[in-house]
């Protein structure tokens, strides 16, 4: 009879060898991987672009339905990252846009490398919900601007995770088509 540490550990190889099935050891073809990586960051960019576009429609919308003010919380971050002195809101629009959007679309560039490792579907884009929202909050509160969302009214939340997540979505519907056929991981064990 075994021990329990021979158990253990005859447990664990038998662990690793299924796992080793699905690392390819023979060679995988040729695989650009710096030209999908680079195809992966520009349609991301792109994809990025239209998805803050509809964030942008969709939070103006939701504005005038709810009376809420426009947030210059991009503003304050962005200010704070450059080092740059403290501005009251009404001369901060044009920062505010820069930051709105350009996080947004540099954002975009991860959606992108997903799509085109061949994560793809609203499970990627719900995993890419996430990373812009901890995006946002890590940005927002090492800056000292933002406080955790734990912290907020739950109104304030709901909002903030909608329009991210329309954000999120749409990013990834627009890289997933624009991603290249087969995936990476697909081509690799072809």
């Amino acid at each position: 009879m075994a021990t329990l540490t021979e158990q253990l550990v005859n447990r664990d190889m038998r662990a690793l060898r299924n796992r080793a099935r699905w690392i390819r050891h023979d060679d995988p073809g040729r695989i650009d991987v710096g030209a999908r990586v680079r195809a992966g960051v520009w349609k991301g960019m792109l994809a990025g672009a239209g998805g803050v576009a509809v964030m942008t429609l969709g939070e103006k919308l939701e504005q005038r339905l709810t009376r809420r003010p426009s947030s210059y919380m991009p503003a304050h971050t962005l200010e704070r990252v450059l080092g740059r002195r403290q501005r009251p809101d009404r001369e901060r629009h044009a920062l505010n846009l820069t930051m709105h959007f350009g996080q947004a679309i540099l954002l975009g560039a991860w959606r992108g490398l997903m799509a085109e490792g061949g994560l793809r579907g609203p499970r990627a884009s719900a995993m890419f919900t996430v990373i812009r929202l901890a995006n946002d909050q890590t940005l927002e509160n090492i800056t000292g601007q933002g406080a955790p969302p734990w912290t907020w009214p739950r109104d304030e939340q709901v909002i903030d995770v909608l329009h991210k997540s329309v954000y999120a979505f749409t990013t990834g519907l627009i890289a997933d088509a624009l991603a290249e056929d087969p995936p990476a991981w697909q081509q690799a064990r072809s």
